[in-house]
């Protein structure tokens, strides 16, 4: 994934409260669960030394659920807020949180958020009638997740079946008048999956709808869609199967898209372009020779040290202090390496421990190579 959405959050003055929260609103007493969730986390927050004004920002965003909206129907929250209560970073996580945190910290802690967020996997859900389409645009990491309607015409879309022949007129205009509401569609959903790189397009919704529409999207989407029989776009139809659906393919493309890289690594190593191990990746950090940080979304408990600049990083305090700066700064190795990563614009995937090479915490792809890079 491209880092630049955690720039602020990874440049910005700490100290730093790092939440990742249940706001899940699914039972009769939603609100007052949540409540207490969100005491729990702030009670947390405040033993660990957090200010008044970090607390309460986290507080009031985690809350916004009980307002309803958009708010009221995510299931996972991370919010990043600093000591002065300004939030850094405010994101949807792909479901409820595996392991909850909180913590108040130098250095926000990024890692347990970015293994949890969505739109790693680009993608649109298109729920369709013969009017129209709702469509979600879910795009990169720290990407906006919109909604948009597609509306056509309204009326004239049902077909008479009297049998009399005067009723033909209607019959063939109801046909055109879907036509042209599918065309409508298919133009708008073309053009959002090519902005946004979509890997797949979900269609739902009535049969004859979906059928008309996946005749006239054009190639591109025509090669990445998938549909699907259940969910419809009928006022309290249930789109959760949808939801569930969408969350499955973006599950699969994301087990694709970590073997891929753990290819990409036996490659690169094959031509001296991949280094794996702490010490090796941060001396490729500190050259900008990596092109793409891999980090385990289990972290070894190292600790690195860091200078006046992101790239200013050692195993050892000797190794920053060599580089010029004083005052170097023990940091847990995750969030360096992630704030080096932001400052050489490397892209950063993260991958479950199990799946690492050799067990290892952190590995690199390489731009190029020197005469110091080990063959």
């Amino acid at each position: 994934m491209d880092t630049a959405f955690l720039h602020r959050t990874l440049t910005a003055p700490g100290p730093f409260a790092t939440v990742c929260a249940d706001v899940s609103h699914t039972t009769e007493n939603a609100d007052a669960e949540l409540e207490l969730r969100v005491r729990a986390i702030t009670e947390q927050l405040t033993a660990q030394g957090a200010t008044d004004a970090a607390v309460e920002a986290v507080r009031s965003r985690l809350l916004e659920g009980e307002a309803g909206g958009r708010a009221g129907t995510l299931r996972g929250r991370a919010v990043v807020a600093d000591a002065a209560g300004e939030v850094v970073l405010d994101s949807p996580l792909v479901d409820v949180p595996r392991t909850g945190l909180a913590v108040w910290s130098d250095q926000a802690d990024l890692l347990p958020v970015l293994r949890q967020l969505p739109g790693r996997v680009p993608h649109l859900v298109v729920v369709t009638d013969r009017v129209g389409a709702d469509i979600t645009v879910v795009t990169e990491p720290g990407g906006p997740e919109l909604d948009t309607t597609v509306e056509g015409e309204t009326h004239e879309v049902h077909k008479v079946s009297s049998g009399d022949w005067g009723e033909l007129h209607f019959q063939h205009r109801a046909e055109n008048v879907w036509v042209e509401n599918a065309d409508r569609v298919a133009k708008v959903i073309d053009a959002l999956a090519g902005q946004i790189g979509a890997r797949f397009v979900l269609l739902a919704g009535e049969e004859r709808a979906r059928a008309v529409l996946t005749e006239r999207v054009g190639p591109q989407v025509a090669d990445v869609l998938v549909e699907t029989d259940e969910g419809g776009r009928a006022a309290g139809a249930d789109r959760e199967p949808i939801q569930r659906r969408a969350a499955e393919l973006v599950a699969e493309h994301e087990a694709r898209e970590d073997a891929e890289v753990l290819q990409q690594i036996d490659a690169a190593s094959a031509h001296g372009l991949a280094v794996t191990g702490t010490a090796l990746v941060v001396e490729a950090l500190r050259k900008a020779q990596v092109e793409t940080l891999v980090l385990a979304d289990e972290p070894d408990e190292e600790f690195l040290f860091v200078g006046g600049s992101a790239l200013e990083l050692g195993v050892a305090e000797s190794d920053v202090t060599a580089l010029g700066a004083g005052d170097p700064t023990r940091v847990p190795a995750d969030r360096a390496l992630l704030a080096a990563a932001d400052g050489s614009s490397a892209r950063v995937v993260v991958l479950p421990r199990a799946a690492m090479p050799g067990d290892i915490p952190v590995a690199a792809v390489l731009r190029y190579t020197d005469a110091s890079t080990p063959s």
